[in-house]
């Protein structure tokens, strides 16, 4: 695929920069009232509790299901298809620091087997609300550290301003990501946060991309308007950006046909992710760049200082 040269018709990114950053503030503000609301949907590895994976002979009745473990003394379990409708999960709260996780799943069968004697069951996971917590609060650093890096690293790699819109970028990426699972009522666990984190790190990618085009046009395009160097710079990546995002949507659909239950949030974060991601990348970081006040200037003398010391060192 070729890549589009300075002559080339230049699209005018950035004379939309207001609406996007105004949309991107709608979005940002949907995902805080829904996070703060509705709240987020949290897997047993931050709330604790008990998982029983659950194989039936023939597809699950979970309005039934639910029935029979409500009159048996489960009426708080979260009853789900889990990969197909045969499999079923039953998710149930912590009963207390003595009750071991295989006796609430022998509990959880016998009272099944008065439905079905065809009950099965295929795992049983156990995390304590202790380390629930340890995870939720250690995940949450881990993020905040992960951006605290990235922006040392852009403002030493390019400038302040940059640093910022980078940055803004991906927690941009971060909230909306979020907002969206706790609109959808998406389980949040370890894996989501995993994905969160690899969103994180793939719209750095492309915003870094884009960032180092942009300081290159800064020193060698004889134009002084600052928009303009941005928009031919986005214009001379777009190819990249599209033809990266477009590879990593297909495998990601993959995953998330053919990926089972298991990974099935992962993909979903990811794929969401890519999308809002590529969006941030050509919008959020040059965005507020320019609200920030980057021009050439901020780049140009070092180019300048660089080029006198050789032609005082010339005979």
């Amino acid at each position: 695929m070729q890549i589009l040269k300075l002559g080339s018709k230049t699209l005018r990114f950035m004379s939309l920069r207001k609406v996007a950053m105004g949309f991107s503030t709608l979005l940002i503000l949907a995902a805080f009232i829904s996070v703060f609301t509705k709240g987020l949907n949290f897997g047993l590895d931050f709330t604790g509790g008990t998982a029983v994976e659950v194989g039936f002979s023939q597809p699950a009745d979970l309005k039934k299901v639910r029935n029979v473990l409500a009159e048996n003394g489960f009426a708080d379990a979260s009853v789900q298809l889990f990969g197909s409708s045969q499999e079923i999960l039953v998710r149930l709260a912590p009963r207390g620091d003595d009750v071991k996780a295989e006796v609430i799943g022998n509990q959880v069968i016998a009272a099944l087997k008065l439905a079905d004697e065809s009950v099965v069951m295929r795992r049983i996971e156990f995390v304590g609300p202790s380390v629930g917590e340890d995870l939720k609060e250690q995940g949450g650093l881990a993020m905040l550290t992960a951006l605290i890096c990235i922006l040392i690293y852009v403002a030493f790699r390019f400038e302040w301003r940059f640093a910022v819109g980078a940055v803004s970028g991906l927690i941009h990426d971060v909230i909306i990501t979020v907002g969206l699972f706790s609109v959808l009522g998406l389980e949040f666990d370890l894996t989501i946060l995993a994905a969160i984190l690899a969103v994180i790190g793939y719209s750095l990618n492309d915003t870094i991309v884009v960032s180092d085009r942009i300081r290159e046009n800064f020193r060698k395009v004889r134009i002084d308007d600052t928009i303009e160097i941005i928009d031919i710079s986005l214009t001379q990546t777009l190819n990249r950006t599209l033809v990266t995002s477009i590879t990593t949507i297909l495998v990601l659909i993959a995953l998330f046909i053919w990926g089972g239950q298991t990974i099935h949030g992962f993909a979903t974060a990811l794929l969401f992710g890519v999308f809002i991601g590529t969006y941030s990348s050509i919008y959020v970081a040059s965005s507020v760049a320019i609200a920030l006040g980057v021009s050439k200037e901020d780049l140009i003398p070092e180019v300048i200082e660089k080029e006198g010391a050789d032609l005082d060192a010339m005979p």
